[in-house]
């Protein structure tokens, strides 16, 4: 028998409790058909001698934005700037290569690494040359535009008017600073939107290479074709288009943002509905390209505090944060979107939002019954004691981001406190609980990098070199069966991925060194040597033959 692919000398970890370790691996048709003596006495079109290195399944972001991270690699990147300064000169250069009355973006502007200061409207006039800006903060729940960018988006220096689920910022002078909170950032963007598909496909292309360079074969991206977080009504084109042209690197299972479904007519004794014209739901696809579940955004950010929070923040007297809506509109399209057949992923980061996310995915599956994709909860930052229990109840998983540790853990664990910051980011609690536990990164908002997760899951040290809930720390067998098996659980993929096992797909990253083999302070430096997904390579060194 030949087959596509024959995986030799490798340190193979299957994930498999049937058989956990194997030498050899054989793939045929993008499926492992075979491994160790299987293997053989058979031939191959191609073979690869991983002379002792190790081989794990591909590694599963389960929370990404494929897109936004894409573009980010087209703008002025802030992702590191250490002083104001350091805005205005990458402004400058970003305005020097577009043409005068043009956007001039940048992305990736942490102000937790500058105390919290923002940019100044006029002196980013300046460094753009009287072009509009507009700067994405990293979290993705605020942003930043110059004078010039306000101006644009029609928001005058007085009689500032209060939005429902957003903010324009004022100063002490009254004075807009430029910052757009939540839904007041569709200021801007109502300009800037949508982006050509062309341009989508390209960051999708970026995006995907960067993934495979890191070990990823599948990403889900957290929120498409509306709302803020979407680039264009089509956005869901410009992803088959990339798949069809061979631009993916990685498989994708895509979350439309709720703003993108819209009431479907049907008989009168059927109830109302929520989706697509054409009736797809979650579900539709393959496996290189799925639609996820529908993402809803209740709440915003603990850095830009607008989480709501059941207590007040810190230092914020009578002070909670906000939901992004009616609530009672918000569960009517809720339940109307179950109805129509989705899963649900709900957006809550603070614990007042996690209470109205789990009465909407209660109220959505005694209704309906269980979605085709599992419902879940992203990024649950502050997760009571009760509502642990009450999401194992439910069988929902709270999808966290262990890289917010290392990024910003001090910028969350200062507005909430020393007593709910130990409930944040919960991965031990949530195992413990019986919850599967999956990896992910919010990426761009922070580093996406998997084997970097992996890190921050065990070690859990802040952006300051604090210890993090040293309580919720889990060990490095179990952050990566998070990245893999657990990942593939919380996106109902769990029978054909996650693990290297006979009929899974052959997703694998070949690794200079298991995570186990090194020290926990260097499991992020790891080198990723080769990353294949249904046995193609999609990155590979050049020694590697």
């Amino acid at each position: 028998m030949k087959v596509d692919l024959i995986v030799r000398n490798a340190r193979i970890d299957t994930r498999d409790e049937r058989r956990p370790s194997a030498s050899a691996l054989a793939v045929l048709h993008g499926r492992v058909v075979a491994l160790d003596e299987e293997v053989e006495g058979l031939t191959a079109r191609e073979t690869l001698d991983a002379k002792g290195l190790a081989l794990l399944p591909g590694f599963n972001d389960v929370h990404a934005h494929s897109v936004w991270f894409g573009t980010t690699l087209m703008e002025a990147d802030l992702s590191g700037v250490a002083s104001l300064d350091d805005i205005y000169d990458r402004i400058e250069a970003q305005a020097a290569g577009t043409k005068p009355g043009e956007w001039v973006v940048g992305a990736g502007y942490n102000p937790v690494l500058l105390q919290g200061a923002v940019p100044d409207r006029d002196a980013l006039d300046r460094a753009s040359g009287g072009r509009p800006v507009w700067i994405k903060h990293a979290s993705g729940h605020s942003g930043q535009a110059s004078s010039a960018g306000l101006a644009a988006a029609g928001v005058a220096d007085r009689d500032v008017p209060e939005l429902d689920g957003g903010k324009i910022v004022v100063g002490r002078d009254g004075r807009p600073t430029g910052v757009l909170e939540e839904r007041a950032m569709a200021l801007v963007q109502e300009i800037l939107l949508p982006y050509p598909l062309a341009s989508l496909e390209q960051a999708l292309e970026l995006a995907t290479a960067q993934y495979a360079r890191e070990g990823i074969t599948s990403v889900t991206d957290a929120g498409v074709a509306g709302g803020w977080i979407g680039h264009a009504p089509a956005e869901l084109a410009a992803y088959q288009a990339a798949r069809d042209a061979g631009r993916l690197r990685t498989r994708m299972q895509v979350m439309p943002v709720m703003d993108a479904l819209h009431e479907l007519p049907g008989h009168d004794d059927e109830p109302a509905r929520r989706g697509f014209g054409a009736g797809m739901r979650t579900g539709w696809g393959d496996e290189w390209l799925q639609l996820g579940p529908v993402k809803v955004f209740t709440d915003g950010s603990i850095l830009g505090r607008t989480a709501h929070m059941r207590e007040e923040y810190e230092h914020c007297p009578g002070y909670h944060g906000y939901l992004q809506d009616d609530p009672e509109a918000m569960r009517t399209r809720i339940r109307e979107t179950a109805a129509a057949g989705w899963a649900l992923a709900l957006h809550a980061v603070g614990d007042a939002a996690l209470d109205f996310a789990l009465d909407a995915i209660e109220e959505a599956t005694r209704a309906n019954g269980w979605p085709p994709v599992p419902n879940r909860v992203e990024h649950g930052m502050v997760v009571r004691p009760d509502q642990l229990e009450r999401l194992a109840r439910l069988g929902v998983a709270c999808v966290v981001q262990p890289s917010f540790i290392t990024a910003f853990g001090e910028g969350i664990r200062g507005p909430v406190g020393k007593r709910r910051g130990e409930m944040s980011i919960r991965a031990r609690s949530q195992l413990d609980a019986g919850i599967p536990l999956a990896f992910s990164s919010d990426r761009p908002v922070a580093p996406g990098a998997p084997l970097l997760g992996i890190q921050s899951f065990v070690r859990r040290i802040s952006e300051e070199g604090l210890v993090y809930g040293e309580h919720e720390r889990i060990s490095v067998d179990e952050a990566v069966h998070a990245a893999t098996v657990g990942s593939s659980e919380v996106t109902g993929q769990q029978a054909q991925k996650g693990r290297l096992a006979p009929g899974q797909l052959a997703d694998m990253v070949l690794l200079e060194a298991h995570p186990r083999e090194v020290d926990s302070a260097e499991i992020g430096a790891i080198p990723v040597r080769a990353t294949i997904a249904g046995g193609r390579f999609t990155h590979r060194d050049a020694d590697v033959a």
